[in-house]
């Protein structure tokens, strides 16, 4: 069972950043791993970083908190803000907990242990989901699908290519029932009839994307990238 969680620290305001290092440096259950004082940056990082653990402001420039937290796939998330508006939603991505400030060491030990409760008992993160297809149920594997789209012939189905250049149709289910299952960080909507796994994609630009996906003439397949999931679709392939 882990006794420490290896934490990332994120704060715009220096000040703040600085007091919440202080006061985590205090608590033995806690491994800093690093501190930010931009999310931009911390997205840009995380490829490289090993960490449990993401406690954040909410309210900063460019990408807020919350946006960031649903980035974190599989990470821990304890939001510190001066705002209460923001309850509501944090505990909606299923956050550790809310604080806040003036962050407290007693407030900040408890939301901890909250999350070190969670860690050790977390179960193995799922690699697939199940649906019913036109060729009954069937173990979808995040890994295997390409782009989903909707179906040709009933909008009320959609089609999901796989990287075998097989496709299935997805019987009777919508976009965002999609989305809740499958993971945020590999996976993002690009228009109002198209999901896309982002290793497919091969190229893109403003209003474009390719994918690494052939089609019967040997095109490969592009899609419209709308103004409405660009800058989702922009920060994902930017991690």
């Amino acid at each position: 069972m882990n006794t420490k969680l290896k934490c990332l620290l994120l704060d715009d305001e220096l000040p703040g950043l600085t007091y919440l290092k202080m006061l985590c440096e205090q608590i033995l259950e806690l491994e800093i791993v690093k501190a930010f004082n931009n999310p931009e940056k911390l997205l840009a990082e995380i490829p490289e970083l090993d960490f449990d653990l993401c406690i954040s402001d909410i309210e900063m420039p460019g990408i807020d908190g919350l946006t960031l937290a649903s980035l974190l796939q599989n990470k821990l998330v304890i939001f510190t803000t001066a705002y209460r508006d923001y309850a509501a939603e944090a505990f909606d991505i299923n956050a550790v907990d809310y604080i806040t400030k003036p962050v407290t060491k007693e407030r900040l030990q408890k939301a901890v242990a909250k999350a070190l409760e969670r860690f050790n008992t977390a179960a193995p993160a799922k690699k697939f989901i199940y649906l019913n297809t036109d060729k009954g149920k069937a173990l979808l594997y995040f890994h295997q699908i390409q782009y989903i789209r909707t179906a040709l012939t009933d909008s009320r189905d959609k089609e999901v290519f796989l990287v075998d250049g097989s496709s299935l149709i997805l019987k009777n289910i919508n976009f965002d029932s999609l989305l809740s299952q499958l993971p945020t960080i590999d996976f993002c909507r690009v228009n109002k009839k198209e999901i896309i796994a982002i290793t497919a994609v091969k190229f893109f630009n403003h209003n474009e994307i390719t994918l690494n996906r052939q089609e019967k003439n040997a095109k490969f397949t592009i899609l419209i990238l709308s103004e409405t999931y660009r800058s989702d679709f922009l920060i994902k392939v930017k991690i």
